[in-house]
């Protein structure tokens, strides 16, 4: 069972003049002691971080106030751009005017950076699967995000909420859940709660096995996960014949990372058998 940290909010921030959109799953937190908590959790070591969703501007102006930190920012609502544009004038090249998830990392940065932000309930997994792409150039990640994603991808196995991106970024990332933020630190309030999370990049640089076949292993056991694996796994090793294995009676909540890097060399043997 896992226990994470009561919501800590605490007195109000002034708000900017954009209208949260809801096409676009935006809150914009206006709570000062939330957003200084979530700077403050950023190590700095990148030596540079973008902004993901940067809407009115509360983190981005703590994160320019850090003398360790080149801070960027990335935004894809023109209203949004507009007012930060006008707020942050220093920002100027910095401030991308586009989409994080079709933004072409490699082309902006050629050096690691941190990845921070408030990040929009409506596409926080994607902005995780993301990262995972770019996991060679994205030590560290402080987000904000919806409670039950916060507790999904921090939680070890064993827990019921614990699935496909648990598996993925806890292959690849050290994963904290720092704190629970409650509905009123934002405006408008969502009807969830929120939590903060780091990601820390581990030491693994590679997973010991074919890590294209591992995501597609990891995939087709949890998208039948109240079956065991044996019976989940068949849409990879077809009719062939499975080797009595326990992995194969095991339902996929009760593997860890290294077990599901077994896993996938026992399939990867299978199907080249």
């Amino acid at each position: 069972m896992c226990t994470f940290p009561e919501d800590t909010s605490g007195a109000g921030f002034p708000g900017g003049g954009v209208r949260a959109k809801k096409s676009l799953g935006q809150h914009f937190l206006h709570d000062r002691m939330i957003a200084e908590r979530i700077v403050a959790s950023l190590s700095g070591s990148a030596g540079r971080a973008l902004e993901v969703g940067a809407g009115t501007g509360v983190l981005t102006e703590l994160l320019l106030r850090r003398a360790d930190i080149d801070t960027y920012a990335v935004e894809i609502d023109r209203e949004a751009v507009a007012y930060l544009r006008a707020r942050f004038p220093t920002l100027g090249g910095r401030l991308i005017a586009g989409d994080f998830l079709s933004l072409p990392l490699d082309d902006y940065f050629p050096a690691p950076l941190a990845v921070i932000g408030n990040f929009p309930y409506n596409i926080s997994s994607q902005v995780f699967f993301k990262v995972l792409e770019n996991r060679d150039r994205i030590p560290e990640v402080v987000g904000m995000v919806q409670k039950e994603v916060a507790e999904r991808i921090a939680c070890p196995a064993g827990s019921k909420v614990y699935g496909i991106l648990s598996v993925l970024l806890q292959a690849y990332y050290r994963i904290e859940y720092l704190f629970t933020v409650h509905a009123q630190a934002f405006r408008p309030p969502p009807k969830v709660q929120s939590a903060v999370v780091r990601l820390t990049r581990n030491n693994v640089s590679a997973l010991g096995c074919d890590e294209q076949l591992f995501v597609k292993v990891v995939k087709a056991a949890f998208n039948q996960r109240r079956k065991v694996i044996r019976n989940s796994i068949k849409a990879l090793t077809g009719t062939r014949a499975l080797p009595e294995h326990r992995y194969f009676s095991m339902r996929p909540e009760q593997l860890c990372v290294a077990e599901f890097v077994e896993l996938t060399r026992l399939v990867g043997f299978l199907i080249k058998s």
